[in-house]
């Protein structure tokens, strides 16, 4: 016998991915107040041209009871971020019927912690489909690397739009209107996918982009890049405010008003000029940063003008020795060390995260009845990360701007909502503006984009008043749009 027939008559050693794309999907039927719905929950399959499964996407659907003809409902596809994270947040924290019970300003509770019904979630509004990318939640490749075709942002795009496709199928939604709402690394996912459905002949009524990246310029913070430093300082200056460090008696409105002018006019020309930059100049512009920032003139000398993310959320409250978030920069963090450059950790995550993911966890097996021992990756362990590549546009930033501006190009009927938040160091709101006010967009298009701005951070609705405010504002979008 050869050794190529004895290999092949020996147990593969290949690391088997759990998948349940043959499993029937578990619908349960529940109330919210006066509305019942049913929750479908299940997994469809991804299969190559020749019908073999190559990964399973895990959903979570809600629809509304009672309602037959399919174009009287409205259906929004969500997701979030990462990439490498589950649809968890916007599910169980603003859009989903049931949320995680956080303290009024969004900070953790005691445990245990709680699954309460949202009168504040879109149901009211529009069916709802939470899909978990591949490497995510449930969702697993069906083969060990596997998941490379799909850690990309053509893979993960790609696999989205077919699970869309196979959803409205399988589901007879093909003639709803037709929504998705993405945050953080969601919405760079949301904008390239409304490019990729319209050229597959699936136009979208309306997309909501919740804390918004579609240009990675905006944000990357590289030597000869000085975008970012200008187009965060608004949020520097918001979150200075918020923590008492700013001299005077100003609103918040006031300060990122001022804070924005400036951004955009001396402070970007002074960068411009790098060491061109006349000493008197150089004095005025730190003066007006250290009023604007609350760090002091000496620490903005020493970083030559360009104040780093990571390095402000450090150096902020350093007296106090503590630490300000990164993805909501209201929360307070204590480190090891107050001496160091950098926080240990990201406190308003730290600080959510258990939260929501015994509020999963519990929530999938007890409640929709999707009994599996499989971990749900909230945020993938590392694979994902690992394999993780943005293809021919990693060689420069990410960006998906433009295919928003084709669809909305192509599908002028589509409207786009977008919600930021002021304290949100992960995708600052001046970086949004920045980036929709360059995507070239027609005049007569201009309109379809609209708006909101919240007092909180990266996610906005795990503030109660925010909450509410942006259930009232995705009402009127999709009533409107």
């Amino acid at each position: 016998m050869s050794e190529a027939e004895k290999t092949a008559q020996e147990p593969s050693q290949e690391f088997k991915y759990p998948l349940d794309t043959e499993r029937e999907p578990s619908v349960t039927h529940h109330k919210l107040g006066q509305l019942s719905y049913t929750a479908t929950v299940g997994m469809l399959p991804l299969k190559n041209e020749f019908g073999e499964t190559e990964a399973g996407v895990f959903y979570m659907a809600y629809t509304k009871d009672g309602v037959k003809i399919p174009k009287d409902r409205p259906l929004m596809f969500s997701f979030n971020g990462g990439p490498g994270s589950a649809s968890v947040w916007l599910h169980l924290g603003a859009v989903g019927p049931k949320r995680v019970k956080l303290l009024p300003d969004g900070s953790m509770p005691e445990p245990p912690y709680e699954l309460i019904d949202n009168p504040e979630g879109w149901l009211e509004d529009t069916d709802l489909v939470f899909i978990d990318p591949v490497g995510t939640g449930l969702s697993r490749p069906a083969k060990k690397d596997g998941g490379k075709k799909y850690w990309s942002l053509e893979g993960d795009v790609e696999s989205i739009a077919e699970f869309i496709r196979l959803y409205i199928t399988r589901h007879e939604r093909w003639s709803s209107p037709l929504y998705l709402v993405g945050e953080s690394y969601g919405t760079t996912r949301a904008a390239g996918l409304s490019g990729k459905l319209i050229s597959q002949g699936i136009a979208l009524k309306g997309i909501v982009l919740v804390s918004s990246i579609l240009n990675f310029q905006t944000a990357r913070f590289n030597k000869g890049n000085d975008l970012p430093f200008q187009l965060f300082l608004p949020t520097f200056a918001a979150t200075a405010w918020y923590h008492k460090q700013l001299p005077g008696d100003r609103s918040l409105q006031d300060v990122v008003q001022e804070a924005t002018e400036f951004a955009g006019g001396d402070y970007m020309v002074a960068l411009s000029k790098g060491d061109q930059l006349p000493e008197k100049e150089r004095a005025r512009i730190i003066k007006r940063l250290a009023n604007l920032t609350g760090l002091s003139a000496d620490y903005l000398e020493s970083t030559d003008l360009r104040i780093n993310i990571h390095r402000f959320c450090k150096e902020l409250l350093r007296k106090e020795k503590r630490t300000v978030g990164r993805l909501d920069s209201r929360f307070k963090g204590i480190d090891a060390s107050a001496a160091a450059e950098h926080p240990e950790h990201d406190p308003s995550s730290s600080s959510i995260l258990p939260v929501f993911t015994a509020g999963i966890n519990d929530y999938l097996r007890r409640t929709l009845k999707w009994e599996t021992d499989v971990p749900y990756y909230v945020f993938n362990p590392g694979e994902l990360w690992k394999n993780w590549t943005y293809g021919d546009n990693g060689a420069g930033y990410p960006d998906t701007s433009e295919a928003l501006r084709q669809a909305l190009s192509k599908n002028p009927h589509m409207k786009v909502f977008v919600a930021s938040g002021y304290y949100d160091l992960a995708t600052p709101f001046y970086a949004t503006e920045f980036t929709l006010a360059h995507m070239g967009l027609d005049p007569t298009l201009r309109e379809n984009i609209s708006a909101a701005y919240y007092e909180a951070g990266h996610m906005m609705y795990i503030h109660e008043g925010c909450l509410a405010q942006l259930k009232k504002d995705v009402s009127k979008f999709l009533s409107g749009s």
